[in-house]
């Protein structure tokens, strides 16, 4: 998770005259649908290969179709009962949350009801154009709740960004997304916003690749987002995958518009790990079909080319050889360069020997100082007792 999330919900629908009463605090484990969806609905997994699909002799089967809620949103899993569905579709379904609109993106497909979780819920019906026409006037109102939020953020003045709005099917509940630094008290806000709309208000704390995925943008490559467009979930990614591809470590350059390392680097990484198993790495000693030997000056990971600085008629060149026109003689030991960097330290960069910072073996008269020098007449050197005494009432 990229910031730790908290909810705090008002009551349900409440009268003119009543206060809105306050519910407890939850932390859902992830953004979005997934944290509120039961169990049953998020342990099925899309099957990958037709022999999932196949269930146990024995067992019976069943169909299931995927549907979506959202763009680029986690697929979930219903059963269709007697409705006909097909990829495209949408379909009015019943959720933690509550009744909603999806979008079916999955042909049906049968699996063995050992893989199915018993709970799984069913689609309630195929959505009529009244549901399609409703599901368009939420998305209108999601603008109109989103400005009445943002005047009502500006009043009570919560140290707070809001991000989006968004309303149920069947408008029973709102929720905000926002972001901040820290915990938020916005328990006065909820009031505030229960007593507008009259009906659940929650708040929810996302962090700024889930901004990312809502707004949207585009990505320096002037795509846009991937997170937008098609990834359901985020995936870990690290500098050592940066590293593989050989890219630039500039955070400018490897970072996306949230300000994290970009998800893209998570798509090659496969085939750069598995091309960088064929190549040596700089530093290794290498030997080229012509017989010059060198150590490994860069590699080219997508043209599996070697470049090796070899030494020729007392001269050192770059030459580049392909892929099969080397042989590797010998790996690079660790921390080589670390040992030659202390002794260097040790002998003084470039200076004299440790010997000669002692003063052996050097020409008389450099290394030592004279019996004459350094020692200062008693005049000069050191004080006479008279002469430290001077100045003291010394009886």
């Amino acid at each position: 998770m990229d910031m730790e999330e908290n909810i705090l919900a008002a009551s349900e629908q409440v009268p003119a005259e009543t206060e809105p009463e306050m519910m407890e605090m939850t932390q859902p484990e992830e953004f979005g649908l997934e944290a509120e969806m039961p169990a049953a609905e998020q342990e099925i997994s899309a099957p990958e290969t037709a022999e999932e699909t196949e269930p146990q002799p024995g067992t019976a089967r069943k169909t299931i179709v995927g549907v979506r809620f959202r763009t680029a949103g986690k697929i979930y899993y219903f059963s269709p009962d007697e409705n006909i569905v097909k990829k495209g579709d949408h379909v009015i379904v019943e959720t933690a949350r509550g009744v909603e609109f999806g979008t079916v993106i999955s042909n049906p497909m049968e699996l063995g009801t050992d893989k199915i979780p018993k709970q799984l819920k069913s689609i309630l019906r195929v959505a009529t154009q009244e549901d399609i026409d409703r599901e368009k006037e939420n998305r209108i109102k999601e603008k109109e709740a989103y400005r009445i939020c943002l005047e009502k953020i500006a009043k009570h003045n919560p140290e707070m960004k809001l991000i989006n709005a968004e309303y149920t099917f069947d408008n029973s509940k709102i929720l905000f997304y926002f972001t901040a630094d820290g915990r938020v008290d916005f328990r006065d806000l909820v009031k505030d916003l229960a007593n507008v709309f009259r009906t659940r208000i929650e708040l929810r704390q996302i962090g700024v690749r889930d901004e990312a995925k809502i707004l949207g943008g585009y990505g320096i490559c002037g795509r846009p987002l991937c997170c937008h467009s098609y990834l359901s979930d985020f995936v870990p990614v690290s500098i050592k995958m940066a590293k593989e591809q050989n890219l630039s470590l500039n955070p400018a350059k490897i970072s996306g518009v949230c300000g994290r390392l970009m998800c893209c680097l998570k798509n090659e990484e496969d085939i750069y790990e598995e091309l960088n198993k064929k190549l040596p790495k700089p530093g290794d000693e290498v030997e080229g079909n012509d017989g010059l030997r060198g150590e490994v000056a860069s590699v080219n990971i997508l043209r599996q080319t070697v470049r090796i600085l070899v030494e020729v008629d007392d001269e050192k060149e770059l030459h580049e050889y392909g892929e099969g026109e080397w042989t590797l003689i010998r790996k690079r030991k660790k921390g080589r360069s670390g040992k030659k960097k202390s002794e260097s330290t040790a002998n003084g960069s470039g200076g004299p020997s440790g010997k000669d910072q002692q003063g052996k073996d050097q020409p008389e008269g450099k290394g030592k100082k004279s019996d004459g020098e350094g020692k200062k007449p008693d005049g000069e050197g050191r004080r006479s007792r008279g002469q430290k005494n001077a100045g003291r009432n010394v009886p």
